[in-house]
């Protein structure tokens, strides 16, 4: 793990994964609720919250899988809570653990705002 712990290791770890998905054809950054985050052909698919947490958006039935088995949280906006989006945490004794699983969170949100899932 490359992040440098002088700056905010949670927008390191986004970093790292921008400058891998940035080589997809379609992704860009963007941002979402003035947070910095990745987006396919204009659609938001994974931004890092306020509170260094990485949000997704993955189908509704994989985000209640994920939430159920303890590995993301739901997203509540205001009173709201939103069906397909999850937020997984960040562990900053754990830098190389939390990069790989939002890794693989990241990319389930690709694919299925891509269309590939």
């Amino acid at each position: 793990m490359r992040a440098d712990r002088g700056s905010r290791p949670a927008r390191v770890l986004l970093d790292e994964l921008a400058a891998e998905f940035l080589r997809e054809p379609g992704v860009e950054l963007g941002t979402m609720f003035r947070s910095p985050g990745l987006r396919m052909s204009g659609k938001i698919f994974a931004f890092l919250g306020h509170d260094d947490r990485l949000i997704v958006k993955l189908p509704r039935a994989r985000a209640q899988e994920v939430v159920a088995a303890g590995t993301a949280r739901e997203v509540t906006m205001g009173r709201r809570t939103m069906k397909e989006w999850v937020s997984f945490d960040f562990d900053d004794d754990d830098l190389d653990g939390t990069l790989a699983m939002w890794r693989d969170a990241a990319r389930e949100a690709h694919d299925f705002v891509s269309g590939a899932a």
